[in-house]
């Protein structure tokens, strides 16, 4: 008795040595270690006191963390500030705000990334699924209207025999959701309450029609897509909140519907893109874009749209390429939408592709500039060496980059081999090259065979300048033909470039 005290005792003044701001544990590099040791399973944000991203989890962060602490648990929350701690930030591979990583046991190696959505609700549900078992045995109707009451989405299996083998089914169906809360019951009350009349599984929602009660053979992968189907909303805003759930989850289809909510006719769009989703749930996520939002403008400008030009509607694939689609018709009702959709589901829909109008001016500069419109032709002439970098106008590295580019052109300028171009790849897009980070650097070497060759090297005038003279060899990647570049640039940018996706800030 006298050991397990003093176990206790030292155990006690560890975690006092362990600062806490608002229930979360403030964890440095002096007492990381010692963090893991006093508690089990700790889920830590690697944030940058700058970023936007960071400030925005603050509050649904510390109120997962008070639940969590609330409730007893041995699973605490804590914060790193990856500034500071930078040796810390280094180990654990922190490249971009906020990353957010789980230990367990208290090792540290391997920690697991944080998978699921930035609400309080997501994240205490992801860390008990991680933690606990996959569902919660509901022995009476209270602990069944519970689960239910404190949850947007929550799963419950009905069935007489837990040991069945569609009740093992829906237990591994739950290990394998992170973001939603299973419950399993066998109690006659809670079959009786929820008018259950066989075995099966229901999913219980506080949006929409409130339920969805699964109906087919009970086997993993059909109750995931009864899940996937049904988890969200017919219609979803994009926020910062949802924005985890959208890119994350596992229809990457979506058709975008562009609309100010201070708009007089804002519900009756609303009614029309409502309508025309619910033929396609579970294959076409259907999202509104509130485009009076300030934070909302770089998707705007990522599908080439201005705040005049909505409502609107735009799909897109974020399968290996992101493909873009744009309806013929302006008018948003549910018959166009659903046309829309359709033609889409069916194979007929023709990729729509950006360009801006070719500028009187392009070739008339060091460095040239290209638009849709003039791509093909400039940089697939045969006679020439072409060097393109694509870039954004709000990316900082491309400002960065710009005066080098610039010296680049001038001193390339009077060489009729090589050309140095640039291109607004928010505004202009092509076939022949997918960009998904800001600068991307290709070239295009004279000859018929269309090769393209990544650059890889030093982002200086002498880098560029050693490239180019040894014919795209000193600083690049291996040459591939132009119908073989697809999707080959990582979605996850390089340290110093800017990600296309949304959701966290680069380092």
């Amino acid at each position: 008795m006298l050991k397990l005290l003093i176990v206790c005792a030292l155990a006690a003044i560890s975690a006092a040595d362990i600062p806490e701001e608002e229930d979360v544990l403030v964890l440095k590099k002096s007492n990381f270690e010692e963090a893991l040791k006093t508690y089990p399973n700790i889920l830590v944000e690697f944030y940058a006191p700058w970023c936007g991203h960071c400030k925005a989890l603050v509050p649904e962060y510390a109120k997962a963390a008070g639940m969590l602490k609330a409730e007893g648990t041995d699973i605490r929350l804590a914060k790193v500030d990856a500034t500071e701690e930078s040796e810390l930030a280094q180990e654990f591979g922190v490249r971009g705000y906020p990353t957010i990583k789980f230990f367990k046991g208290g090792e540290k190696e391997n920690p697991k990334e944080y998978s699921a959505g930035r609400q309080a609700d997501d994240i205490v549900n992801w860390l008990k699924k991680r933690t606990g078992p996959a569902a919660t045995t509901l022995n009476d109707v209270t602990q069944a209207e519970s689960l239910i009451a404190d949850n947007e989405v929550a799963v419950i299996g009905f069935f007489k025999d837990v040991e069945s083998a569609d009740a093992k089914a829906f237990i591994k169906t739950a290990e394998a959701v992170d973001d939603i809360p299973f419950g399993i019951t066998s109690d006659d009350a809670v079959i009786s309450k929820f008018e259950v009349a066989k075995d099966g599984v229901v999913l219980f929602k506080k949006f929409d029609e409130g339920r969805n009660t699964f109906d087919g053979e009970i086997a993993k992968e059909k109750l995931l897509a009864f899940i996937k189907a049904n988890q969200l909303p017919l219609v979803i805003e994009f926020t910062e909140q949802t924005a985890p759930k959208i890119f994350g989850g596992e229809i990457k289809s979506h058709i975008l519907m562009f609309v100010p909510k201070t708009a007089t006719d804002f519900q009756d769009k609303m009614d029309q893109f409502k309508k025309a989703a619910e033929g396609f749930k579970g294959k076409i996520l259907f999202i509104f874009i509130d485009s009076d939002v300030d934070d909302n403008q770089r998707i705007l400008e990522f599908f080439g749209l201005k705040k005049e030009e909505c409502p609107t509607i735009r799909l897109i694939t974020l399968e290996e390429e992101m493909t873009k689609y744009k309806p013929e018709t302006s008018e948003i009702t549910a018959e166009n939408i659903i046309a829309f959709c359709t033609d889409f589901t069916e194979g007929k829909l023709k990729p729509h592709l950006m360009s801006q109008d070719i500028p009187d001016d392009w070739d008339k500069n060091p460095v040239q500039v290209l638009v849709g419109k003039n791509f093909e032709e400039v940089v697939f002439d045969p006679a020439k060496n072409v060097f393109v970098e694509f870039y954004a106008p709000w990316c900082g590295h491309c400002k960065q980059l710009a005066p080098i580019w610039d010296q680049l052109g001038e001193k390339f300028k009077d060489n009729a081999n090589i050309v140095v171009a640039k291109m607004d790849s928010t505004a202009n897009e092509i076939e022949a090259v997918k960009v998904h980070s800001f600068p991307t650097l290709k070239f295009f070497p004279a000859g018929e065979d269309r090769k393209v060759i990544d650059y890889n090297g030093e982002r200086t005038l002498d880098g560029f300048t050693k490239f180019l003279e040894s014919g795209g060899k000193e600083g690049g990647a291996p040459a591939r033909d132009e119908d073989e570049e697809t999707d080959d640039l990582d979605l996850d940018a390089e340290e110093g470039d800017s990600d296309v996706e949304e959701g966290h800030d680069e380092l």
